[in-house]
């Protein structure tokens, strides 16, 4: 478990800074199975998890709702058979803030469970 796991999200609104190249790229070293996309000019984060079926996988996306509602903040979710597509960025501000890796991370740890 990485320390961004065991952080919480902080309000982020509009005009809040974005991560710059280098801490994203440390803060990357922390969830590597991570890919940092760009979406229509917003930079994202993204990873594939695979499942053996689409119900593990169903069951994985609602823990994760779970997750994002307590803490505030929610991705894309994209669920298919075998696998589930998570997306994080913030959309108060257009990009990537530290919560986006926090989440990340938090996303990662609920296959540790």
């Amino acid at each position: 478990m990485t320390v961004l796991s065991q952080s919480s999200c902080e309000a982020c609104r509009i005009g809040a800074p974005k991560v710059d190249e280098a801490e994203a790229r440390e803060l990357l070293t922390q969830i590597p199975d991570w890919s940092l996309i760009e979406v229509e000019g917003i930079q994202q984060l993204q990873r594939q998890y695979k499942f053996k079926n689409f119900v593990a996988a169903m069951d994985f996306a609602n823990q994760l709702a779970d997750i994002a509602e307590a803490e505030g903040h929610h991705p894309g979710i994209l669920v298919e058979w075998g696998k589930a597509t998570v997306t994080w960025w913030s959309h108060s501000i257009k990009g990537l803030h530290r919560n986006d890796f926090v989440m990340a991370a938090k996303t990662d740890a609920l296959l540790d469970k």
